[in-house]
C-alpha cells in the first residue's frame, strides 16, 4: 500500500433526497491498493457512499477522484471500476465461463485478451473446475466467486464490494472472508468494502470509516478503532459484547462513580486540559481482570454473577455491582455459577475516558 499517493478522493460530498441529508460534508482519502471498510448499521450511507462513487447515484454537491481524475459526473463503465454485490446477479442461462466474459465482449475485447484474463481470474478463485457449468449448479459461495471472478476480468484499480458475504451462511462467510484477504494481497488493488459486520471490517481492513447517520464518526486502523474509540458510538459499536460504560467524575486524579473509584495514573489523555464536567469510563469486557490478576490490579471491586454464557473457548459473564450491570471475559474452563460473588479488578490503562455532554474522547 502506497500512503503516499491517492487512489480514490472524496471532497466535501453531499447527498440530498429532497429534504431528507443521507451524505453530509464527506471528505475521505484513500490510499493506492488500502482495503477500506465502510461500516455502520443500517441506514447510515455506507452503501450510499460506495454508490456515488461507482457512479450510481448522482451527489448533490461536492466531487469524486479516481487516480487522479475527476469522475463525479462519469458513467460508472468509465471510471475504471469493479463493483461486486450482495446479489449475485447471474445469468442463468450462461456458464461460468460465459458470465465471465459476457461484459469483456460487449466492450469488444480481443477474444485472446478475454480468454487470459478469464483464465487468470478462475485461477486466482480457485473456479476453473467450474467454468463449464451454470450458476444452477453451484453453492452460494461458488456463485459469490463467480461474481468477483466478473469484477476481476475488468482489470480495474478500485474495487467496490457492497455486502457481498451477507447472502452466505457463517461458515462460508469465514472461508471466503480469507479467500478476499488473501486475494488483496495478491493484488494489490485499491478495495472499499461495504458491510455491517464489526469481524468483517476488523479481520479484512487496513482502516475502517465507521459512519452514522451520513458523516464519518472515526476514520482509522482495526487498532485505533478498537483501543482509541474517538467518541461514545465507536466505542459501543466496535466489540461484543459492547465496552461497559460507566458514568461519574474526576476527582483527583481518579475516576469517581457508581461506588468505584478507578485511578487515571496508566491513562493516555487526548487532551491537557482540565476536566470538571461529567465523563463516562469505559472498559472492554476482555479488559476486566479476574482470577490471579486482580491481586496486582489498582483497582478492585466485588460483584455477583447473574448470568453464566458458555462460548467455548472463553465465558463470557454479566454481574451487577451495586445498580450497575458489568459484563466481562473469563477463560473457558472457569467454574463460575450464577449467584457466585467473584473479585474482579480494573486496569484503567486499557480504558476510553469520554466527556459525557460531547461523548468525545478525553
Amino acid at each position: 500500500m502506497n500512503i503516499n499517493s491517492h487512489s480514490v478522493e472524496v471532497r466535501d460530498l453531499d447527498l440530498h433526497f429532497g429534504e431528507v441529508k443521507v451524505l453530509q460534508e464527506l471528505n475521505i482519502d484513500i490510499h493506492e491498493g488500502e482495503f477500506l471498510v465502510l461500516l455502520g448499521s443500517s441506514g447510515c450511507g455506507k452503501s450510499t457512499l460506495l454508490n456515488c462513487i461507482a457512479g450510481l447515484l448522482d451527489v448533490t454537491d461536492g466531487q469524486i477522484f479516481i487516480k487522479g481524475q475527476n469522475v463525479t459526473w462519469k458513467e460508472p463503465s468509465d471510471r475504471g471500476i469493479g463493483m461486486v454485490f450482495q446479489s449475485y446477479a447471474l445469468y442463468p442461462q450462461m456458464t461460468v465461463e460465459g458470465n465471465l466474459s459476457f461484459g469483456l465482449k460487449n466492450a469488444r475485447v480481443a477474444r485472446d485478451e478475454i480468454a487470459k484474463r478469464v483464465a487468470r481470474a478462475a485461477e486466482i478463485l480457485q473456479i476453473e473446475p467450474l467454468l463449464k457449468r451454470k450458476p444452477g449448479a453451484l453453492s452460494g459461495g461458488q456463485r459469490q466467486r463467480v461474481a468477483i471472478g466478473r469484477a476481476l476480468v475488468r482489470d480495474v484499480d478500485v474495487f467496490l464490494f457492497d455486502e457481498p458475504l451477507s447472502n452466505l451462511d457463517a461458515k462460508l462467510r469465514t472461508d471466503l472472508r480469507v479467500e478476499l484477504k488473501r486475494l488483496h494481497q495478491q493484488l494489490k488493488n485499491t478495495m472499499i468494502y461495504v458491510t455491517h459486520d464489526q469481524v468483517e471490517a476488523m479481520t479484512l481492513a487496513d482502516r475502517i470509516a465507521i459512519m452514522k447517520g451520513g458523516k464519518i464518526m472515526q476514520l482509522g486502523s482495526p487498532d485505533e478503532i478498537y483501543n482509541r474509540p474517538q467518541n461514545i458510538y465507536v466505542a459501543g459499536f466496535i466489540g461484543s459484547p459492547a465496552m461497559n460504560m460507566i458514568e461519574g467524575r474526576i476527582d483527583n486524579g481518579h475516576f469517581a462513580g457508581h461506588d468505584l473509584s478507578l485511578p487515571l495514573d496508566g491513562y493516555e489523555f487526548e487532551r491537557t486540559d482540565h476536566h470538571a464536567g461529567p465523563v463516562a469510563i469505559g472498559i472492554r469486557p476482555e479488559h476486566v481482570l479476574t482470577g490471579d490478576a486482580v491481586e496486582t490490579a489498582a483497582a478492585q471491586a466485588e460483584v455477583e454473577v447473574q448470568i453464566v454464557e458458555k462460548l467455548g473457548s472463553d465465558t463470557l459473564v454479566h454481574s451487577t455491582l451495586g445498580s450497575l450491570n458489568l459484563r466481562f471475559r473469563m477463560d473457558g474452563l472457569s467454574r463460575v455459577t450464577e449467584g457466585d460473588r467473584l473479585r474482579i479488578g480494573f486496569d484503567t490503562s486499557r480504558a476510553s475516558l469520554f466527556d459525557a455532554v460531547t461523548e468525545t474522547r478525553l
